[in-house]
This record gives C-alpha cells, sequence and structure tokens, in this order.
C-alpha cells in the first residue's frame, strides 16, 4: 500500500515461561505521517497501523485510522466562510466498518467584492448530502487496501469539491479523519496480500472458469499413464 515498508522498530519483552514477545506486540498502534510513508512532502495527513501478525523479527501492521494534523485542521478554520462538516459509517467490500469525516469551506466567487461567503443553511444541507452519498459510493464498493489508496492522495475529497461546486463553491474539502469500528475476523492470507507477499491466487467461483494465457502453438504435455 505505501512505499516505505519498514517504519521504524519497537521494543518487546523477550519470552518468557508462558508469556509469549509477539503476543506482546500483536494490538500495537503505530502513528506515522503520510511524508514518512510515501517520501513525499504531505505530512499533515497520519495514518495509524496495528501490528496484526509477527513473522520473525518483523511486524506485519493493518491500516487502523487516518487523522489530520490539528495545525493543519486550525490553519483551515478562518472567519467569514462557512464550515461544513459530515460523517457517514460504512462497510467495504471485506468487512471493514468505517467511520468517515469529511470536512469543506465555502470560498469566494471569481470577482467577488463581498467579504463574506456563507451558505445558506439549505445549501449547506445539499452539500451535506453530496458528501454523505460519495463517501458512501467510494467505501462500499472497494475493499479496504483500494480505500487507504484512495486516502493517501484524498481523491475523495477532490471528487466532493467538484460535485459540490454546482451547490457553493469550496475549497479545503479534505476527509478529515477515518476510524474503524469494527474488523472481519483476522486472516493471514488476506494480510499477507496486502503486503504484497500472498500468492495472489485467486479462486475461480463461475461455472465457465477463466481464460489461461498460453504461448502460440502450445501442446499439453503427453503422459506415460492415465
Amino acid at each position: 500500500m505505501f512505499a516505505v515498508r519498514q517504519i521504524g522498530k519497537t521494543l518487546v519483552t523477550r519470552t518468557q515461561g508462558t508469556k509469549i514477545a509477539s503476543d506482546g506486540l500483536k494490538g500495537r498502534v503505530f502513528e506515522c505521517a503520510l511524508a514518512d510513508l510515501q517520501n513525499d512532502e504531505i505530512s499533515f495527513r497520519k495514518f495509524k497501523l496495528m501490528a496484526e501478525d509477527v513473522q520473525g523479527r518483523n511486524v506485519l501492521t493493518n491500516f487502523h485510522g487516518m487523522n489530520l494534523t490539528t495545525d493543519k485542521l486550525r490553519s483551515m478554520v478562518k472567519k467569514w466562510q462557512t464550515l461544513i462538516e459530515a460523517n457517514v459509517d460504512v462497510k467495504t467490500t471485506d468487512g471493514y466498518l468505517l467511520r468517515v469525516f469529511c470536512i469543506g469551506f465555502t470560498k469566494k466567487r471569481q470577482n467577488q467584492i463581498k467579504k463574506t461567503c456563507y451558505a445558506q443553511s439549505t445549501q449547506v444541507r445539499a452539500i451535506r448530502k453530496k458528501m454523505v452519498e460519495i463517501m458512501m459510493r467510494e467505501v462500499s464498493s472497494n475493499d479496504l487496501k483500494d480505500v487507504v489508496t484512495k486516502l493517501i492522495p484524498d481523491s475523495i475529497g477532490k471528487d466532493i469539491e467538484k460535485a459540490c461546486q454546482g451547490i457553493f463553491p469550496l475549497h479545503d474539502v479534505l476527509i478529515r479523519k477515518v476510524k474503524v469500528l469494527k474488523k472481519p475476523k483476522f486472516d493471514v492470507g488476506r494480510l499477507m496480500e496486502m503486503h504484497g507477499e500472498g500468492s495472489g491466487t485467486k479462486t475461480v467461483v463461475t461455472e465457465t472458469g477463466e481464460k489461461v494465457e498460453r504461448p502460440e502453438g502450445y501442446e499439453p504435455p503427453v503422459m506415460d499413464t492415465v
């Protein structure tokens, strides 16, 4: 999911009697700035990663939440504009229940002389409805890995900004926070797949099967005995 695979080191007490070291690591939550995970400049977005499995000296983590830094949030809130917030509980295709929060601000129109740019309550309600609609559509049709891939560049916020232009022009539309409310039963195979180490084999469910790519002039091997 992220460009940087190794984010740091964590301490743990050695295995002693019935107290196993790996059990002490599972469930730990690490908070990292997106800049450290992706080697880029966006440092105001923080991701929470939870340790779910231990393999040798490596701890495998999974997405546990996302947040914005306090200074970024405070810098966006200004006078003479309307702040609009929305949140929704939505389930991904692989069974994760997420609570997604969105924030946006009204902006002045081009060549506007008036100092303020307040939206009417009906416009605010329409924008909030649109926010909820887009967040539900984007999350419910994807699995957790795809949702995280969308959160990294915040494409959902850009979609909301575009969709709301007809109601009232907005700026600084961001997914402010994502919480993981419920997780499906732990599956090592799925976690390995997320880390790009899984077998990646797909189970064919359809009766017709799937097309297999073979080179031209392919001859099946001759068997000695049947």
